[in-house]
């Protein structure tokens, strides 16, 4: 199982989309909503929705 880029939640396989960038980086999303935050240069860490979010705010 693939690990979406933006919010840390698992893909299941056959689902999201895959972004690679010319330089070779690949990325994966699990929906439309990661993806185009993403591309707005949002971090998910910052994004209150997020897992990655939500498990930074619990070890402080």
């Amino acid at each position: 199982m693939v690990k979406c880029s933006f919010c840390g939640d698992q893909i299941l396989l056959g689902r999201g989309k895959i972004f690679v960038k010319s330089d070779g980086r690949i990325f994966s999303f699990h929906n439309s909503k990661c993806e185009k935050n993403f591309r707005l240069g949002r971090a998910g860490k910052k994004t209150c929705w997020t897992s990655i979010h939500r498990k930074a705010k619990a070890k402080k």
